[in-house]
């Protein structure tokens, strides 16, 4: 068919207004979260999450697992009551002692331990909890199999059948990606099929599948809860963290990057080096060309620091127009190559015209002998206003070596 002729026109129109149409409601759905298909793949799994996300949906799960196994602790060993009407002797001693295990399992889940709280430990503990209600369902199973129960005490048999189920409602508590929840879900789906035929019954689809149904839609009624938690804390973290001028981390987050940065180097004895950059003449820009201007000069620069810093290393915007490069298992040496790279490049142009430029300290933790990731930050501040007592465009090393920019001269 010609590319030119009418009907190959109006099919790539009409194809055209399809994908038009398809964006359109879209974006009309994810429109109340803004959500963007690189966030909403960051909710299917857990690949690209920065440590700052795992770490606090890690304090959430922990803490909400202590809640939960705390009232868990309570409740399942009082549960023991109905046992003790409903099943005969030995039997409801057996559940007894199942019970009183299950809330001993929960009251050290729900311990205050003293943890660091990493995504291992929150893991290894939600696993440890989803596992403790369907166990005792099998065991459960074992104990009453020989029972020809009526009454209360089939529906009490029944209820433990629903274990699974719980675990699966339960997952709906906590941030998780899709893949999280379908990982934690796989036990209780199995033990649901091995209590079934611990029970004697044959697997048919006609009879069980309206239950293991079931189980699917709760699965994803819980998936789509976690998800939309995750993304909720993602979003906190992320205005928490991150600048929403110039897109670098902020101070807080910066000094939590700075503190475990360190703390790795000095266990490791590896280097570590800060640059504590200063833009030259900034309050003349908001000055002379006003506010949104200045705006503009700092989002450059970041941009500009960003392109230059390796992908390990980490932009701080530390206050108004100073911002801090955590320069990781970098040397004096190292961050000299740096900066001449960076220097070379360019920081973008001042409202003028003119090239911006910046008084930039750096500091070393080995070089330096320092003991703590405060004192590397004062040091390095320390060189940054010697070089701009110095003129401006230049930075202070360790050991007193400046190098001047605009002069291209290194002393």
């Amino acid at each position: 068919m010609d590319s030119s002729s009418p009907i190959h026109s109006d099919l790539i129109e009409d194809g055209g207004d399809t994908l038009r149409g398809w964006r359109s409601f879209a974006e009309h759905l994810f429109a109340p979260i803004k959500i963007t298909w690189g966030q909403f793949f960051d909710l299917l799994v857990p690949l690209r999450h920065s440590p700052h996300i795992r770490r606090h949906a890690a304090s959430v799960i922990i803490s909400r697992i202590q809640l939960v196994a705390a009232l868990f602790a309570v409740m399942v060993p009082l549960w023991s009551v109905v046992d003790w009407f409903v099943f005969p002797w030995p039997q409801w001693a057996e559940m007894t002692g199942l019970r009183f295990a299950s809330g001993l399992i929960f009251f050290l889940l729900a311990w205050p331990w003293k943890l660091s709280k990493t995504r291992l430990q929150a893991d290894s503990m939600l696993m440890g909890m989803l596992l403790v209600p369907p166990v005792f369902y099998i065991l459960s199973i074992q104990i009453t199999v020989e029972l020809h129960v009526t009454g209360t005490a089939l529906l009490v048999t029944k209820l433990y059948a629903l274990m699974p189920n719980i675990v699966l409602a339960g997952l709906a508590i906590f941030p998780l990606t899709a893949f999280e929840v379908a990982v934690f879900s796989a036990p209780a789906f199995a033990f649901a099929v091995i209590g079934l035929l611990m029970g004697g019954e044959t697997l048919s689809l006609a009879e069980h599948g309206p239950m293991l149904w079931l189980m699917v839609l709760v699965m994803g009624v819980a998936m789509f809860s976690g998800m939309s938690q995750l993304h909720y804390i993602t979003a906190l973290v992320n205005r928490a963290m991150i600048d929403p001028l110039t897109s670098a981390y902020t101070r807080r987050s910066g000094g939590e990057a700075l503190d475990l940065q360190f703390r790795l180097a000095a266990m490791k004895n590896t280097p570590m080096a800060i640059a504590f950059f200063d833009l030259d003449k900034f309050k003349s820009i908001n000055d002379t060309h006003g506010h949104e201007e200045g705006d503009k000069a700092l989002r450059t620069l970041a941009d500009k620091l960003r392109e230059g810093l390796r992908r390990g290393d980490v932009l701080v915007r530390w206050g108004g127009e100073e911002f801090v490069a955590i320069l990781t298992d970098t040397t004096p040496a190292g961050a000299k190559i740096l900066l001449e790279r960076l220097r070379a490049a360019g920081f973008g142009l001042r409202p003028d015209g003119s090239p911006m430029t910046a008084s930039i300290g750096i500091a070393e933790r080995a070089f330096d002998q320092v003991t703590d990731w405060p004192q590397l930050i004062e040091l390095a501040d320390h060189r940054m206003y010697e070089a701009k007592r110095g003129g401006r465009d230049r930075a202070v090393l360790p050991g007193g070596e400046v190098m001047v920019f605009g002069e291209r001269e290194i002393f």
